[in-house]
């Protein structure tokens, strides 16, 4: 029988399928996402972690291709529930913790690749309504059939603490969550002024220029998904590598 690779929150402190590393993670992000004294800023997250929407997994190394593919499988059972879960749903792919330092730049390389990893083992086309170039203001990652915002911590931001977490951290949110919720809408001017004002206090430096609304002309997703400390870092194209069938019409990835 294989091993349970998609937790609730309720589950996780007392389950034999999460490592140690696992619930410390947890519960560090826990502690981060319902602190009182310093509200974390994506109100989203700690609405759907306050109404049980959130799920997770764990996996120790993201090359390693055994356990790239359980983080597949978790997600794609996730993507196959999420809409049954409620609006406000994400989805937490935690890695083990190392021992060693890495760089920011190592952090993004490696947060890149696996996006990558993950897109060569996908077993279902990208979607037809989703451009496969980054250049387009439409363009989104995108997993089993859906296009998903992904986001990256990791141990190496310090004063963008909003992107700080105990271990190399993914959050994948699916795109049917923010339906309706635009920088014109109500709800969405009302998001996004609890998140910038939550911002100005819990990070160490401004909101990052690159923040903005999927569709408009002038933004780019994948300049989301991973921000760096340091807001005048800009890298200059994105590094999402599209697999030669999606490329080519091909019927199998050469991965």
């Amino acid at each position: 029988m294989a091993s349970k690779m998609l937790f609730r929150a309720n589950e996780i402190l007392e389950s034999a399928h999460v490592p140690f590393w696992g619930k410390d993670a947890f519960q560090y992000f826990q502690s981060d996402i319902l602190s009182e004294e310093n509200p974390f800023p994506c109100i989203l997250g700690v609405e759907g972690f306050k109404k049980d929407l959130l799920r997770f997994s764990f996996v120790t190394n993201p090359y390693n291709y055994q356990d790239i593919r359980s983080a597949a499988s978790a997600l794609r059972e996730y993507i196959d529930t999420f809409k049954t879960i409620g609006r406000y749903t994400s989805f937490v792919l935690f890695f083990k913790p190392e021992h060693k330092e890495r760089s920011m730049e190592e952090y993004e390389t490696m947060f890149w690749d696996t996006l990558t990893f993950l897109h060569q083992i996908d077993q279902k086309k990208w979607p037809q309504d989703i451009p496969k170039d980054p250049k387009d203001a439409l363009w989104e990652f995108c997993f089993h059939g859906e296009p998903i915002f992904v986001v990256c911590n990791t141990p190496a931001h310090s004063l963008r603490k909003s992107r700080k977490s105990r271990g190399f951290m993914i959050t994948f949110q699916p795109r049917w969550v923010f339906e309706g919720m635009t920088g014109d809408s109500k709800i969405g001017k009302h998001v996004q002024k609890i998140v910038r004002d939550r911002l100005k206090t819990y990070d160490d430096v401004a909101a990052h220029p690159e923040l903005g609304w999927y569709g408009q002309q002038e933004n780019r997703e994948w300049k989301q998904y991973f921000l760096h400390d340091n807001n005048n870092h800009t890298t200059g194209q994105c590094p999402f590598k599209l697999k030669r069938s999606e490329q080519h019409g091909r019927k199998k990835s050469l991965y």
